[in-house]
């Protein structure tokens, strides 16, 4: 508040604060010490006058003379202040009054000489009267002098005292408030004499800031203002120059830019040229980037379609691994390409994302399903985590983040020699409609230096640059990761150390999509017991979480010997334990143990399911009596999971109850593409599965085969030369609406990679889409999807490639050696008599690698062997075969076992073959 008062203010609050404290505190302190002494004053007259009345009261009250006492107390009255006078007898009891009662309450006194009490408007006063005040000169004995004869009683009024206070007050705060009076108005004099001066500056600056610059300030008559107003018209001259070459300068720059105009419109019309070249650029960037989408892709097609297509024909060991070494390559060549384009959509800002509802945990337990495989085959252990507190039912783009973090699993299994993969999930912060996620991925792999990491996303860069480096790759997977999340809205980062692992999380918030309280129903499963056995700590504590989020109470167990003492001592009470779930690897329990312990719970009456690796799968296949419902992969998914163990309990009907087909006529199909080798090969995929196929090779022979034929279904290419896909998709609906006939089913074959183009696709009129490389199951499914009808080849093939290996195998399977060569008996001889001529040499070049430790060339021979196996009718030394190859690549230390079984087969086999020939 100080502050905003100004000058004047300041004075007279500077003046007048002081004075006025300073006066009211001399002025309060003088009238109370005046008040004070006339209370005093008053007191000691009203001592004087009481005691003045004894002797002369004393000979009246000895003799009780009323008449006497009343006249002397009428004399008392004409004192000042004094307002009532009694006089009384020994007894108290009154015997003269003159005034009014007495206001202030009677004093006590039990003989003192003089006692006193106050009120607000009177004091009173009491002394007794002895015998010495009747004669104060004569004298009397002691009892006499000593003798009470009554006593006076004076009550003296404060009016008076009280009035001359109040007279002195006034007179002090008269004084005061003229005092005040006269030092206010010198006050604002003197405030005056310094706000004229500061006025005549105010209003001077206020010209100056206005422009006046010729503006100067007189002689205010004060030293110091005076200097002030010198130095404000110095800093005027001064600014008046300053303006004066700024404008000077002013017009020169105008002057220059007024003779560089010329140029500067003819730089902007340039900049518009390459603006204009730049955006053409990008456009024909995008449109390259479409072309050679389509270019790529369309060879890789036929590559693709027909090496699948080889590898079911009469081939040679040798001619299936050089098959299997372009189908590799060519995938790989295809990842490539897609992380290119992807980096180029990125680049070009042409990615869009998608916002669709998905499910969080079967996204990471999907993705590690896919990624399992190649982590088994360097005996690693994947496992998930999402935490209980975690959202499952999101909203967002599923397929892109499953592309992240199958980029950022796979490069933790590329660089993790053993151990364990981690990948967690959990919130770190939630409202009703979002949830902010990190999401983690965790190794015992090598780690990364603080180099490393600073260089890790950016492009075509990798942690191992070296000539020597294990993992290949573009070094675009993580920059497209990172550009991904940061379009997702979230952040991507690592955490790591040399030869400490690495841990690469993703912290990203997304929408809730709906309530999952729904997402596992627990009622087939809720309140059963399941014994579990997992040796690994962190996979066995995922396992637990997943079962009791199915609903069971879960026994955890060290050892299967424990497990199944426990499931035994449990059989006979209230809540057996009904169901086991069992981790098992051949290293830990071979598969003949297993197959034992299995029955045994079987016989307990409790139901077991294995999970163990994807590369062991098969070995377990045959040590279980149902390895369809009781042999799963790890790592465990939570639904399937869930679904295997409710089966377990409550069987399923068999697949004859599910839904059949609309019809079992063969599909009436039309391709249509513009390369010979990617029509040739759907033709051959959809005829090979029963399908009846026409084929053209352009827009225009699709609209004449669709206006002269009936088909079930049109398989169209998108980008051809005259119509393109589109085009023809356009005039077959427009053909179809003008006759008022029903829509064909119309699916995009495409190679495109660029965004939009699903929302293109199916704006045009088509109904579905497949992108190139294209597969029977894919074709398949779609024809079903579209028309009902089956494609019964591809079931039949299917079907034959999972016939599960008999627990009891035949040395010799002629059936199954039929069966291999597509029912040609010639082919299976030969392929049989090919595999005998060459067995005995295997055999000892095995026993050779044995004894001299050549791992190598052992694992060499046993997958040729195992290769050239796989086309005959041998299953026992196909199955020894697989077991050594595994056991051998793993280094596991029952794989010596597994060879001398090999040999005994391979015995077998060549006895059997000698006794039937």
């Amino acid at each position: 508040m100080f502050k905003e008062l100004g000058i004047k203010g300041r004075v007279l609050l500077l003046t007048l604060l002081p004075t006025s404290l300073l006066a009211l505190v001399l002025g309060g302190y003088f009238t109370s010490m005046q008040l004070a002494e006339l209370r005093a004053q008053l007191q000691q007259r009203g001592e004087l006058v009481v005691q003045q009345l004894a002797p002369l009261a004393a000979p009246a009250l000895g003799r009780n003379d009323a008449k006497l006492l009343e006249r002397l107390a009428q004399e008392t009255l004409n004192q000042a202040d004094v307002r009532a006078v009694s006089f009384l007898s020994s007894q108290r009891q009154p015997l003269a009054q003159a005034g009014p009662s007495m206001l202030s309450p009677p004093p006590q006194s039990d003989g003192s000489p003089l006692v006193q009490s106050d009120g607000e408007d009177a004091t009173r006063f009491l002394l007794p009267v002895y015998g010495r005040h009747r004669s104060l000169v004569s004298e009397q004995s002691d009892d006499e002098a000593n003798r009470l004869i009554g006593w006076v009683e004076l009550e003296l009024s404060h009016h008076r005292t009280l009035l001359q206070g109040y007279r002195s007050l006034f007179a002090s705060l008269l004084l005061i408030v003229t005092g005040l009076a006269v030092t206010a108005l010198l006050a604002l004099r003197m405030s005056r004499t310094i706000n004229e001066p500061l006025r005549s500056i105010k209003q001077g600056v206020a010209q100056l800031k206005d422009g006046n610059l010729q503006t100067r300030l007189p002689a205010l008559g004060n030293h110091e203002l005076d200097e002030l107003a010198s130095g404000i018209n110095r800093m005027a001259e001064s600014l008046q120059n300053a303006q004066e070459e700024l404008q000077h300068s002013i017009d020169q720059a105008t002057e220059d830019v007024r003779q560089n105009l010329e140029t500067i419109e003819i730089q902007n019309i340039e900049l518009d040229f390459a603006r204009k070249e730049a955006l053409e650029a990008s456009r024909i960037k995008s449109e390259f980037l479409a072309n050679m989408s389509h270019e790529i892709r369309t060879p890789l097609n036929g590559i693709l379609g027909f090496t699948n297509l080889l590898q079911k024909g009469d081939l040679t060991p040798r001619q299936q691994d050089y098959l299997g070494t372009i189908e590799k390559s060519a995938e790989s060549l295809l990842g490539i390409i897609n992380e290119i384009l992807d980096f180029s959509k990125i680049e070009a800002g042409k990615l869009v994302l998608e916002s669709i509802p998905f499910n969080l945990r079967d996204l990471l337990q999907d993705t590690l399903t896919l990624l399992a495989p190649a982590a088994h085959e360097k005996q690693l252990e994947l496992v998930s985590l999402v935490y209980r507190d975690t959202p499952l039912s999101l909203q967002g783009d599923p397929q892109r983040l499953k592309q992240v973090l199958t980029n950022l699993v796979s490069n933790a299994i590329k660089f993790t020699r053993e151990g364990t993969i981690a990948l967690r999930a959990m919130v770190e912060d939630e409202s009703d409609d979002r949830a902010q996620l990190r999401i983690s991925v965790q190794d015992t792999g090598v780690g990364l230096s603080d180099e490393d990491q600073r260089a890790l996303f950016q492009a075509f860069s990798q942690a191992d640059n070296s000539l020597s480096r294990q993992a290949g790759g573009t070094g675009l997977g993580l920059v497209i990761s990172k550009r991904l999340i940061e379009q997702m809205g979230g952040e991507i980062g690592v955490d790591s150390a040399p030869e400490e692992g690495s841990e690469f999380w993703i912290s990203l918030s997304l929408p809730k999509a709906r309530d999952d309280s729904e997402d596992l129903p627990r009622a087939p499963l809720s309140g059963r017991r399941v014994a579990m056995l997992e040796p690994h700590a962190l996979v066995n504590q995922a396992l637990q979480h997943q079962l009791e989020d199915c609903g069971l109470q879960v026994l955890p167990f060290a050892s299967l010997d424990a497990l199944l003492e426990s499931v035994a001592q449990h059989q006979q009470s209230k809540q057996p334990i009904e169901l086991a779930v069992l981790g098992v690897r051949v290293q830990e329990l071979p598969p003949e143990q297993l197959s034992q312990r299995v029955w045994d719970l079987d016989r307990l009456g409790c139901k077991s399911l294995v999970l163990c690796p994807t590369t062991e799968q098969v070995l377990y296949h045959e040590s279980l009596p149902d390895a369809h419902s009781q042999l799963q992969a790890k790592p465990a998914c939570t639904r399937k999971l869930q679904r295997a163990l409710s089966d377990l309990i409550h069987p399923r009907q068999q697949r004859s109850e599910s839904r059949q087909p609309l019809t079992s006529r063969a599909p009436r199909l039309l391709c249509v593409d513009d390369n010979p080798a990617n029509l040739l090969l759907v033709q051959t995929l959809l005829g090979d599965m029963g399908a009846e196929v026409v084929a053209v090779d352009s827009g225009y022979a699709a609209l004449d085969s669709v206006q002269q034929h009936n088909f079930d279904l049109v398989f169209m290419d998108v980008q051809m030369p005259g119509m393109d896909g589109r085009q023809a998709t356009e005039a077959i609906r427009q053909w179809e609406q003008e006759r008022e006939r029903s829509p064909m089913p119309i699916v995009a074959l495409t190679a495109h990679a660029l965004a939009n183009e699903k929302r293109a696709l199916l704006q045009s009129g088509m109904d579905d889409y497949l992108t190139k490389p294209i597969n029977e199951r894919q074709l398949a499914q779609v024809v079903l999807k579209w028309t009902g009808l089956d494609l019964r080849g591809q079931v039949a093939a299917s079907a034959a490639d999972s016939v599960p290996v008999s627990s009891s195998l035949h040395v010799l399977d002629a059936e199954e050696g039929l069966r291999l060569a597509a029912g040609k008996a010639d082919l299976a001889a030969d392929m049989l008599s090919m595999l005998l001529a060459s067995l005995a040499a295997d055999r000892q070049t095995i026993r050779q690698a044995r004894e001299s430790g050549d791992r190598n060339a052992l694992i060499e021979r046993v997958h040729r062997l195992h290769g050239a196996t796989r086309y005959c009718g041998v299953p026992q030394l196909r199955a020894a075969c697989q077991r050594s190859e595994t056991l051998l690549k793993q280094e596991s230390p029952a794989a010596q076992g597994a060879l001398d079984e090999l040999d005994a087969a391979i015995a077998r086999l060549a006895a059997e073959a000698a006794v039937g020939a």
